[in-house]
């Protein structure tokens, strides 16, 4: 088994996440401008056993990709590239931003630093692995249910 990561693409900066190698928990890993991610993750995956990764889709309400879903797109076909031996998955983000402000402030974080936009981005990344980490272990147990 290897790590899982989860990427949070923006135009200005990338949140990145990843788990341990159990799969058992997601940690913010680092932000970056988008030009420093693809060349950071090709080192991190030479450097660990990275079994898949998944970047965000941005997704309106509705369902449909929202405008910025070319970028999260065209990002994740150049990753698919870089890594061709590790999976590479979209998954739906919606919510993620909210969430990791609602986490942050829960968190007791001061006014100041919840001002950080790559601290959202990276607590971002860490939600949507965590909900990527769930949704598989369900596909799993309801292939187990029928076999």
């Amino acid at each position: 088994m290897g790590k899982l990561l989860a990427i949070d693409y923006g135009k200005k900066r990338v949140g990145i996440a990843a788990t341990d190698e159990l799969q058992i928990a997601a940690n913010a890993l680092s932000t970056l401008p988008p030009a420093e991610a693809l060349t950071f993750l090709q080192r991190y995956a030479a450097d660990h056993k990275v079994e898949a990764v998944v970047v965000g889709m941005p997704v309106n309400l509705n369902g449909q990709p929202a405008a910025a879903a070319a970028g999260a797109r065209n990002f994740a076909a150049r990753l698919k590239k870089l890594l061709p031996d590790v999976e590479v998955d979209t998954f739906d983000e919606r919510f993620t931003s909210k969430l990791a402000m609602q986490a942050i402030l829960e968190a007791g974080v001061k006014k100041m630093a919840r001002r950080n936009k790559e601290l959202v981005d990276r607590v971002s990344a860490c939600i949507m692995l965590q909900s990527y980490m769930e949704h598989r272990k369900m596909i799993v147990n309801q292939k187990k249910v029928h076999d």
